[in-house]
């Protein structure tokens, strides 16, 4: 923290080393699994695991993939700009938890099937099971390529990695080990990987503490500046962040993830019991809890780093989600060895997510559009589930370059989100609550659904909240002054030689250019439970309907059956 930014291009040996061994230990578990599960050849414990997971790994596995790096990186970012009322989502996604628990679990892990969408035509059709899978394998793959290519991109402008190295290392070793441990080795890398995750959350944590001067000082920080904006109950829904917004729109967006998802089903029915698959969902709860108030505090230590002068609006970051990255890079670059465990943590958010993502892709794939079409050997089937685990983890690579050529690329993601998730989450819901609902009210809905949220969502990115709505915090520049060498010292609180004062309106109007990750998905969660309503109401309507034809035509062939005696 001195007066030269030392921030850029400044990783030692042991950064490297560290950022090494967590990938070596990555690829030495998918070849335990691998040589443990030798002469083993089926294709549902490849996917499932044999059904013989235990809660603790499991849970660790669902929370590490709700970390992508995208929440590691932009979480903080999140809390840095619109204030700790952040905390709130962990409420909606506990009741998502919930909700899951008692309602889908229960159906799933008793029918025990691969794919979550083979549901979907035992309830309704065949129709309505290859549209849900299509529509998990589009959403997927283009989240999956920006999960890759954004965290890659960010740390490659602050900490000058190899944009291109980094996106190759982590697609690879993640097919790696997936293509030869499936599903185990997917689980126990995530275990892992999530503690991998946590060390680097903390290590930006305690030592912004001490920078600060103890925990009560970044509270304080956080106060003063309005970052500790809890009390805004506002019921309005157009509203970005406020109790009710956070908490509906989480908790019908996570319920869709959770209980609508295959990457998420698959993992929580791989329990050897449906009493494990229970304690792995309360303990996922807590880790949820967990990493959502550590990364909300995160983003109050970001605050209270660079309260006086902030990087975005200096021009020393172009977008959100590179401050954390930042704040490594000036705070932990004098201590070898910290800044390869924060990049790693980031890593691993990737790789969790990614894995996870390509073993549940091979999954449908192999179950929903193949299996059903085909008769082949128990040892055909084993082999093709790998080498659809390997095609997309090249696939997913490749997608990390297409993300590369988007212009904002976290927009894409939001549409994706936005479009897909609740009307699943809808269809899902009513085939398991409504017995009255039937296959054409079903389809009908989701098809619907799916253009009105597809709408709704494309609109959001064309017109984005006004600042009424979103409420930025303001952040400022007045603290920053230029140095011998011409850069910013930010955390300095002698008088700036050249200052500039940011008011919340400019800063909104910067807020729309960068390619700022995470506050995109948040800012269109409120949406969501429109995404949900709608299906479910034209699947009932649609339901209502042929059931009265079918009364109406049954009333005249009695008439009929009557004048005839």
């Amino acid at each position: 923290m001195s007066g030269d930014s030392h921030v850029a291009g400044s990783l030692f040996a042991a950064d490297y080393v560290v950022f090494a061994l967590v990938l070596l230990v990555s690829i030495s578990i998918g070849v335990y699994f691998a040589w443990a599960n030798r002469g083993r050849e089926n294709s549902r414990d490849f996917l499932t695991g044999g059904r013989t997971l235990t809660a603790f790994p499991v849970s660790l596995s669902l929370t590490a993939s709700f970390l992508s790096s995208v929440t590691v990186l932009s979480s903080p970012a999140e809390v840095y700009r619109y204030g700790a009322s952040f905390v709130y989502f962990g409420l909606g996604q506990t009741l998502a938890v919930v909700m899951v628990s008692e309602i889908f679990l229960p159906v799933f892990y008793r029918l025990a099937t691969i794919s979550t969408y083979e549901y979907l035509e035992m309830r309704f059709n065949r129709a309505t099971r290859l549209l849900g899978t299509v529509i998990f394998i589009f959403q997927t793959m283009l989240y999956v390529g920006i999960v890759i290519y954004g965290p890659a991109l960010a740390l490659n402008q602050i900490a000058d990695i190899d944009l291109w190295g980094g996106i190759i290392t982590t697609g690879s070793v993640c097919t790696f080990y997936c293509t030869l441990g499936g599903l185990k080795a997917v689980v126990w890398t995530d275990v892992f990987q999530i503690l991998i995750m946590l060390a680097g959350c903390l290590a930006v944590i305690i030592m912004s503490v001490i920078i600060r001067g103890g925990l009560f000082n970044v509270i304080s920080d956080s106060q003063q500046g309005g970052r500790l904006n809890f009390l805004d109950f506002d019921i309005n829904p157009l509203r970005r962040h406020t109790f009710w917004t956070m908490v509906i729109g989480a908790a019908i967006h996570w319920a869709g993830v959770n209980g609508a998802t295959q990457s998420q089903v698959q993992r929580y029915v791989s329990c050897k019991s449906i009493t494990h698959a229970r304690t792995a969902m309360c303990i996922y709860i807590v880790g949820l809890c967990i990493f959502t108030v550590s990364t909300v505090f995160a983003g109050m230590c970001l605050f209270s780093i660079y309260k006086n002068c902030d990087p975005w609006t200096s021009g020393k970051v172009s977008a959100l989600d590179q401050l954390i990255p930042y704040l490594v890079m000036d705070i932990l670059s004098d201590y070898s060895g910290l800044p390869g465990l924060f990049f790693a943590a980031v890593c691993s958010g990737s790789l969790s997510t990614v894995s996870t993502s390509i073993n549940a892709l091979a999954a449908v794939t192999l179950e929903d559009l193949i299996k059903p079409y085909t008769n082949m050997s128990e040892k055909h089937l084993f082999w093709m589930s790998k080498g659809l685990t390997f095609f997309y983890g090249i696939l997913c690579i490749g997608m990390a370059g297409l993300a590369s050529a988007m212009g904002a690329m976290m927009q894409a993601s939001v549409v994706v989100f936005g479009a897909t998730g609740g009307p699943l989450l809808g269809v899902f819901t009513l085939g398991i609550l409504c017995p009255f609902v039937t296959s054409k009210g079903a389809l009908s809905g989701l098809l619907v659904g799916l253009a009105a949220s597809s709408c709704v969502s494309i609109g959001g990115l064309i017109y984005p909240p006004s600042p009424a709505m979103a409420r930025p915090l303001p952040l400022t520049t007045a603290g920053c002054y230029f140095n011998a060498t011409n850069s910013y010292n930010w955390t300095s609180t002698a008088a700036p030689t050249e200052s500039v004062s940011i008011t919340a309106t400019l800063v909104q109007n910067s807020d729309v250019k960068g390619s700022d990750i995470q506050s995109r998905i948040k800012a269109y969660i409120q949406e969501r439970r429109h995404d949900f309503l709608l299906p479910v109401y034209i699947a009932q309507r649609q339901s209502h309907e042929e059931r009265r034809e079918v009364k109406g035509d049954r009333k005249q062939t009695e008439d009929s059956c009557s004048q005839k005696t």
